[in-house]
């Protein structure tokens, strides 16, 4: 068991630590820093530039408490995508300003985007990933099969199991690429930082460096292995689909309604990918632990051991927004009981 937590090799301890919490918790790494997040809050911290931690603690609300029925399988993943991306951005914001914060000139909350600036940002990152990993590797297989007249069409398996290859190249290209970045490898350090932060939670130890340092820095619940999940659904999504889906024209005009078809289809295939890791977490069918394997060990790129001076930064996100959490069972109590 120790060795597991030192090589995060062990893909069943990993997920029976990650299991074993009251209540579930997930974070983000940010520029200096890690957001964390509770069912009913977020919290924000930030090492700034004269080494002491800001942060930002707020109550949060799911989509899905004002609409249960967004709770629903299949529904909740698409909800906990957006939901990720706009507290992932506002994250980010508060992260960018604090870490590069002049000590003698900050101005409280000052400079930071507004709402409609997050959401425009939130929309703008969106197309560009919709873009990079449908648009791009769709027209790149088309090509390919034809240059290789191999008579496959848009609609055939191997057309989409091309499309999924090329998709997950990119995405493979594109982290081991922002890696080399010296700001990028101290994002992976916190994303390790924010791992380690939650399994000592998930593990009932108290939050300290001491006991978080052990634990690895892959996790199963990570967002990147969220990505390479539905990356590998979409090939089955599509394969399936597609051919049954009458597509009128040809050329740029019919590989341009099929990308639109693709588009329509990311959000079921995010709550299909959801489901999957969810049902994978507490299952013991060996297929599916392999199924997300591959997501687990794309966290060898994406995550890099951290400093013991991040790990307190990720520590400290964790127990405010555990903190908050606390706050609110408390008040709820009270009410039940009033």
């Amino acid at each position: 068991m120790a060795n597991s937590r030192q090589n995060g090799t062990n893909l069943a301890y990993l997920l029976t630590v990650a299991l074993s919490a009251p209540l579930q918790v997930g974070g983000q790494a940010v520029i200096e820093g890690v957001m964390m997040r509770s069912p009913h809050a977020m919290a924000v911290a930030v090492r700034c530039p004269d080494g002491e931690i800001a942060v930002r603690n707020t109550p949060w609300r799911s989509f899905s408490e004002k609409l249960p029925l967004l709770k629903k399988p299949l529904l909740r993943g698409s909800v906990v995508l957006i939901e990720a991306m706009m507290n992932g951005i506002e994250a980010l914001n508060f992260s960018a300003r604090k870490a590069t914060e002049d000590p003698d000139t900050q101005e409280g909350d000052k400079g930071e985007l507004s709402g409609w600036a997050i959401t425009g940002t939130m929309i703008f990152s969106f197309v560009l990933g919709l873009a990079l990993f449908v648009v791009v590797p769709h027209f790149l297989s088309a090509y390919l099969l034809r240059v290789a007249a191999s008579g496959q069409g848009v609609k055939s398996f191997v057309f989409h199991a091309m499309d999924g290859i090329i998709k997950m190249s990119i995405f493979l290209g594109y982290v081991l690429a922002i890696r080399r970045l010296e700001d990028i490898k101290r994002v992976f350090q916190y994303h390790g930082a924010e791992h380690k932060s939650i399994y000592t939670y998930e593990a009932g130890k108290d939050l300290c460096v001491e006991n978080a340092r052990p634990f690895s820095t892959l996790h199963p619940r990570c967002g990147t292995a969220f990505i390479m999940v539905v990356l590998m659904v979409s090939i089955g999504v599509f394969a399936i689909t597609l051919p049954f889906i009458p597509v009128a024209g040809s050329g740029y005009v019919k590989a341009t309604k099929i990308i639109m078809i693709k588009l329509g289809l990311m959000l079921p295939i995010a709550g299909i990918s959801y489901e999957i890791i969810r049902w994978a977490a507490r299952s013991t069918n060996p297929i599916l632990k392999l199924f997300i394997l591959p997501g687990i060990l794309m966290q060898k790129i994406t995550t890099s051991p951290p400093s013991d001076d991040q790990l307190e930064v990720g520590l400290e996100a964790l127990r405010q927004a555990l903190e908050t959490e606390n706050a609110f069972d408390r008040r709820a109590a009270a009410c039940e009981q009033s």
